[in-house]
């Protein structure tokens, strides 16, 4: 019985088309005024898609079939048919410059800040391509990310001349349900999958916070990055020894003592595009410490990871190109050039949905592909199952 899923899980992959399981990379160039396509197998630029007036955050919803573009010059959102790549609707939003982009896990709703010192986010129904509320947050609100449940939005807020904030949306019902004072000034947000730290660059302090979304409170002391810190992106398996219980803090641990004799790392990362310092700064999840620093091109915004967590994707705005790494290593494996002045604030690459036991959901990969940890918690549950049986803007320098 326990195999009977993987084979299941298997032969839907084999049947899945080509086009739904590549993965490419959508960067969006503010000055060139499109949005280069890059396929991460190939790492070449399949296509370049004419998009609005200056383009910034980007976000690809979970079933990738669609690509939300913020225009940061005018108040419109683009959307992107993937299979054509073609703007198949343009959506007015309120305020005056939308700035950072984030889909919901479910796709049904996409999150859009304005920077402009109005202060608010929209939020977009996917099916109708409209604005279905508005919701006050704080002035100037740039990077959004979504909480892997679904449930809360976590939106930084540059404030100047004020401290930074962020504010905390609850999908439910629309409404900030807390503010996180950070001080400095705020871009990049993202959250590790298991749903429970969320890290925020803090390009005016050149360090990144970590936020407690138990508690919506800062946890530990800030981690020192480099020079303004912009975007921020986690690996897939963010978290994944931060143990629920006993149980799993155990098998955590002896993952730890697994990979410290091997003289590997383990757990997550979290990626942050240092702007100042044209370089990268990676954080282990496990210790919120850096543990490597890489050199990029210039003037690096914009960073997304691969779905299985291989590569992770730097848009460099002042060398006009992408800057492929390998997460195993912290190499830079290849360079891929776009358009004029990339920027790709947000998860410009889809992101995985989460994977349950028992079903494939929206999952869209190779089993090779799936979390480790996945298929051994499955194993579990079958076993358990089996045993009840007998008895988942501008940024130029």
């Amino acid at each position: 019985m326990r195999r009977s899923f993987a084979a299941i899980t298997a032969l839907a992959c084999l049947v899945a088309p080509a086009s739904v399981l590549a993965e490419n990379a959508y960067i969006t160039n503010l000055v060139s005024a499109n949005v280069s396509v890059i396929d991460t197998a190939t790492n070449t630029v399949i296509a370049t898609i004419p998009v609005g007036i200056g383009q910034n955050g980007v976000a690809v919803t979970p079933d990738g079939s669609k690509v939300y573009v913020a225009n940061v010059n005018v108040p419109f959102v683009s959307v992107i048919d993937t299979a054509t790549n073609t703007v198949i609707a343009t959506i007015p939003v309120g305020g005056l410059s939308p700035f950072g982009v984030a889909v919901t896990p479910d796709g049904s709703k996409v999150y859009v800040t304005d920077s402009s010192r109005l202060g608010h986010v929209s939020v977009i129904d996917t099916a109708t391509n409209t604005v279905i509320a508005t919701i006050p947050v704080g002035i100037g609100p740039r990077g959004v990310a979504v909480t892997p449940d679904g449930s809360k939005v976590y939106v930084t807020n540059v404030q100047l001349p004020n401290p930074s904030v962020v504010s905390v949306i609850a999908t439910a019902t629309n409404t900030v349900i807390a503010t996180i004072p950070l001080g400095g000034e705020s871009n990049g947000v993202a959250v590790t999958p298991d749903g429970r730290k969320v890290y925020v660059a803090n390009s005016g302090s050149n360090n990144v916070f970590v936020i407690d979304t138990a508690t919506n409170a800062v946890i530990g002391s800030p981690i020192p990055v480099g020079l303004f810190p912009f975007g921020v992106a986690v690996t897939p398996d963010g978290d994944r020894h931060a143990g629920k219980d006993e149980k799993e803090a155990q098998h955590g641990e002896a993952e730890r003592d697994r990979h410290r004799r091997a003289g590997e790392h383990e757990g997550g990362k979290v990626y942050v595009a240092n702007r100042d310092n044209d370089n990268v700064s990676v954080i282990d999840t496990a210790t919120n410490t850096v543990i490597a620093t890489i050199p990029v091109g210039s003037f690096p915004l914009g960073v997304a990871v691969t779905p299985d967590g291989r590569k992770v994707y730097v848009a460099n705005s002042g060398s006009n190109n992408v800057f492929v790494i390998d997460t195993a290593s912290n190499l830079v494996l290849a360079v891929v050039s776009v358009g004029i002045q990339p920027v790709a604030f947000g998860a410009f690459i889809r992101q995985p949905a989460p994977f349950a036991c028992g079903r494939l959901g929206r999952f869209q990969g190779s089993i090779a592909r799936l979390p480790k940890e996945s298929n051994e918690d499955c194993e579990e549950e079958d076993d358990s199952q089996g045993d009840n049986d007998n008895q988942g803007e501008d940024f130029g320098r």
